[in-house]
């Protein structure tokens, strides 16, 4: 509806005197900065299932499998070795469904004769997200130089075309988050904003 009749929509808390999120048309400007907010998701564990074949379906038949069990599914990473025939199937879910996501992906593991299972239930999710990443070059490496300089390891990367996010060990989540902030400059006004 509000894109229909170009309605702006002000999206504000209850609880809070912030001045909350604007959803409108595309206006000029709006991409003038790359990054306009930073997150933490804390509470996460990653599950990986080793020496998985590269074969046609393979994702969809292990993410079936963990679909079936109510297991919900973050950020999914898959990398490839052995001249590209074996994988490494990744994905975050929150902490409280890490045992019962281990357990699904062992028992398919062992079924399918794939490697052992890996599971860090200690990982936190930073993110920056702006719609001006699409103009603007040299934004992930903006963040990952502010990582390193904050002696943040990162675990895995995922992106979109608005949002750069990276698993971090869960220690240094708050850290982490206040390095990308202070890159970016998020404590500062913008005339966009």
């Amino acid at each position: 509806f509000a894109k229909k009749y170009n309605v702006p929509i002000h999206v504000r808390s209850s609880l809070t005197d912030q001045p909350g999120t604007m959803i409108m048309e595309k206006t000029p400007g709006m991409e003038d900065v790359a990054v306009r907010g930073a997150s933490l998701k804390v509470d996460l564990a990653t599950i990986v299932m080793t020496r998985v074949p590269n074969e046609p379906g393979i994702a969809a038949e292990i993410f079936a499998e963990v679909g079936k069990h109510h297991i919900v599914v973050d950020d999914i990473i898959q990398n490839f070795y052995d001249d590209r025939k074996l994988a490494n199937v990744g994905f975050s879910t929150n902490q409280d469904q890490a045992r019962e996501g281990v357990e699904v992906c062992r028992r398919m593991a062992e079924a399918r004769g794939f490697g052992p299972v890996e599971l860090d239930e200690n990982v936190s999710k930073v993110s920056v997200v702006g719609v001006g990443m699409r103009s603007h070059a040299a934004v992930a490496a903006k963040m990952f130089e502010a990582l390193r300089d904050a002696k943040v390891n990162i675990d895995t990367i995922s992106t979109s075309e608005i949002v750069i996010s990276c698993i971090v060990p869960q220690e240094h989540g708050p850290r982490a988050l206040q390095a990308v902030h202070k890159a970016f400059e998020l404590d500062k006004a913008h005339p966009t904003a």
